[in-house]
């Protein structure tokens, strides 16, 4: 992939991801792990940093999160974990998922970003695709969490046009 294209994703990707830590903070306690609140918040940020993390991992067979996390979310029947992460548990999380991106796009060779990847839908994207889709998909729960805070708390967390750091920081 040229360099040039490997920065813009970054930067893109990068604030999309800023966002959802933004939401992260701003999201008082007494939310976090409301557990009347559906979708809980905190469930959101986990699938939504769980999913992040998966689809930059190759191969995907090996795939395993961090500890604590586990592979629950994978698990067709719907089933989340036993007990609401907390805020630092999933800023820890966070962190993990923006090294392994920009980690990803910076290694990304022309020939693995053509390589084919199936979604769990049968949709066969190639490898270069799949990081819009992930992407997209960050970005989606973003503005979810964005919309809960707004009417739980009249609050929003500001609008991140490119991420803070550089590709190769």
């Amino acid at each position: 992939m040229e360099p040039a294209w490997k920065e813009t994703v970054w930067r893109q990707f990068g604030a999309t991801i800023e966002t959802l830590e933004g939401v992260m903070i701003a999201c008082p306690d007494r939310l976090w792990s409301d557990r009347k609140q559906q979708p809980e918040f905190w469930y959101l940020v986990f699938h939504t940093l769980f999913w992040l993390d998966y689809y930059l991992s190759q191969p995907i067979e090996a795939y395993a999160p961090p500890p604590p996390f586990g592979l629950e979310e994978m698990d067709p029947a719907g089933v989340i974990p036993e007990r609401p992460y907390t805020k630092a548990e999933l800023a820890a999380f966070l962190e993990h998922g923006r090294r392994r991106c920009r980690a990803r796009i910076a290694a990304m060779s022309e020939a693995e970003a053509r390589q084919p990847y199936a979604l769990f839908n049968g949709t066969r994207i190639d490898i270069e695709e799949l990081l819009l889709y992930n992407m997209r998909h960050v970005q989606h729960h973003s503005a979810q969490l964005n919309l809960i805070l707004r009417q739980q708390t009249d609050s929003a967390t500001r609008w991140v046009s490119r991420a803070k750091s550089a590709l190769q920081a």
